[in-house]
Order: structure tokens, then C-alpha cells, then sequence
């Protein structure tokens, strides 16, 4: 039972892990002794982030665009020339896009469609090679991916691909996890709330405001994250699939 929650000497990608949720679950891995991979857009950003993350323990940093299928071949490719298998992916790369229903643009659209639906997809059938390789070698690999609350509920927001395609992220993380449930992978969605982060900057003006609406009234905290993607990536949750967890200090029960 002590070792319900391991993922010491585990293998991990957390795309769009240099800022947010995907820093957070990152450190959560590092000082829980995964090897993690991070990987972004932003050349400068996602170095600056893997100098903070290997101060928790070995952190490594690859570019790449995975708006594209030719980006995210690229980006397995050069996972695939340093590690052999792939115990945890951490599907967090995301995007979002705001404008009234009557001037919403084609391109805000199909921005975050591919990103957030098209390029999650793509990557874990890419990767499913390596995952299968982690669970042959003992024990299950998992795929986590990152959806939101906005997929559970009306976001009442004008950011209607956002929330279209967290819905398909979770509809998406259900199918994914009967297929692959005998590959020995299993596939579980997290459903984040208000977290502090650049996507939700706009908000944190009115934080104190909106984390009183709450049951739970605060926001979500970098230990939240790390501790339900540590549950979701360990032993712990071994008999779990096809999952999306909430958290979201009850907002979406009390909706």
C-alpha cells in the first residue's frame, strides 16, 4: 500500500509544459521522480522553464509546434531517439479564443480545434508504440488528458470552440480508453477549474470575487494539479479508464 502513488524512475511528456497546468504537473513529477519531458512553442520560454523544473529533478526540454501532424512527427521522432518507451503522456497543450457569437471567426475555430482536439489525438496515436512498449515492461501506462470544466458545463463565456473542444477532449479520452483498455494503456481526462495561469489571466482581477462562488472558495493551486495527474499516472488508479476527474473545488456540482 506505500507504494500506491510511485511514479519514481517513470517516463513522461507533458506538452504545453512550460507555463500553467502543465508546469505544475511537471514539477509534481519531477519531485516525485519521474524523468519528464516538456515540451512547447516557444523556444525561449520552454528553456527558461526547464532551468526552474530541474531544480526538482531531471528535466528535459523539446520544441515543437504540435499544431501540425508534420509537428507532431517531428516532435515523437526526437522523443523517440532518446527514450525507448513512454510510461505517462500528459496531453495539456491548449489553446483558447473569445469573440461574440455573431463575429466568431472561422480561424479562432480551427485554431483551437486542431490544437486542442486534432494534435491530441495525433500525438497518442504516435506515441502509442512507446506507451505500449511501457506496458509491456510491467504495470500500465496512462494518458492524461487535460480538459476543463467549460466541457462539463456552459462556460457562459463567448469562447465557443474552447469549450466544443474540451467536450470532444473528454468524449474523446472515454473512446480512446475502450480501445486501448487491452494495450494495458489507460486513458482518464482531467477537467480543470479556475487555475492561475496565462489562459485565465483575463479573470484574475476579479479572483477573490469568483473563488467566493466556489463551495470550495479558492482557486486551484499547483499541488492540486500535481497531486490528481500523480493519482492518475501511479498504481492508484490502475483500475480506473475512461474517467474525467473535475477539479474544480465543486463548481460543477453546484452548477
Amino acid at each position: 500500500m506505500n507504494t500506491l502513488f510511485d511514479i519514481n524512475s517513470k517516463v513522461a511528456v507533458v506538452t504545453g509544459g512550460s507555463r500553467g497546468i502543465g508546469a505544475m504537473i511537471a514539477r509534481g513529477f519531477l519531485e516525485h521522480g519521474a524523468r519528464v519531458y516538456i515540451t512547447a512553442r516557444k523556444e525561449d520560454e520552454l528553456r527558461a522553464a526547464q532551468t526552474e523544473l530541474s531544480r526538482y529533478g531531471e528535466c528535459m526540454a523539446l520544441r515543437s509546434d504540435l499544431s501540425s501532424n508534420a509537428g507532431v512527427a517531428e516532435f515523437v521522432q526526437s522523443f523517440a531517439a532518446l527514450e525507448s518507451r513512454l510510461d505517462i503522456l500528459v496531453n495539456n497543450a491548449g489553446t483558447t479564443w473569445g469573440a461574440p457569437l455573431d463575429e466568431f471567426p472561422e480561424s479562432g475555430w480551427d485554431k483551437v480545434m486542431d490544437l486542442n482536439v486534432k494534435s491530441l489525438f495525433f500525438l497518442t496515436q504516435q506515441c502509442l508504440p512507446l506507451l505500449r512498449a511501457a506496458a509491456a515492461n510491467g504495470g500500465r501506462a496512462r494518458v492524461i488528458n487535460i480538459g476543463s470544466v467549460n466541457g462539463l458545463t456552459n462556460s457562459h463565456m463567448d469562447n465557443y470552440s474552447y469549450t466544443a473542444s474540451k467536450a470532444a477532449v473528454h468524449h474523446l479520452t472515454r473512446h480512446l480508453a475502450t480501445d486501448l483498455a487491452g494495450d494495458g494503456i489507460n486513458v482518464n481526462a482531467i477537467a480543470p477549474g479556475l487555475f492561475p495561469s496565462k489562459m485565465t489571466s483575463h479573470l484574475l482581477p476579479q479572483e477573490q470575487e469568483l473563488a467566493q462562488t466556489f463551495p470550495i472558495k479558492r482557486l486551484g493551486r499547483a499541488e492540486d494539479a500535481a497531486g490528481t495527474a500523480i493519482f492518475l499516472a501511479s498504481q492508484a488508479s490502475e483500475w480506473i479508464t475512461g474517467q474525467v476527474l473535475a477539479l474544480d473545488g465543486g463548481a460543477v456540482a453546484q452548477a
